[in-house]
């Protein structure tokens, strides 16, 4: 078992997207390839979870409109 890695980022933070964050075919009543946030749109971390194969960190993100995008570390900065 992979030991979870400490996450970066906590509840609450302000966080802005640093690329573009497209559907893979997960985010439900959106065509897979849609954006879903553009590089720089802010929101604020609503949860923090763990992969469970990986131990990886991953952060949901609310956007500005209302959109709740799961992301990973190297997908957000702080704002």
């Amino acid at each position: 078992m992979i030991e979870p890695r400490q996450p970066l980022y906590q509840w609450g933070q302000r966080m802005r997207a640093v690329i573009d964050l497209i559907n893979d075919g997960s985010y439900p009543d959106m065509p897979a390839d849609a954006l879903l946030a553009a590089s720089g749109t802010v929101g604020e971390i609503v949860q923090v979870g763990t992969h469970v194969d990986s131990g990886t960190p991953i952060y949901l993100v609310e956007f500005a409109d209302h959109r709740v995008i799961g992301c990973l570390e190297e997908e957000i900065a702080p704002a």
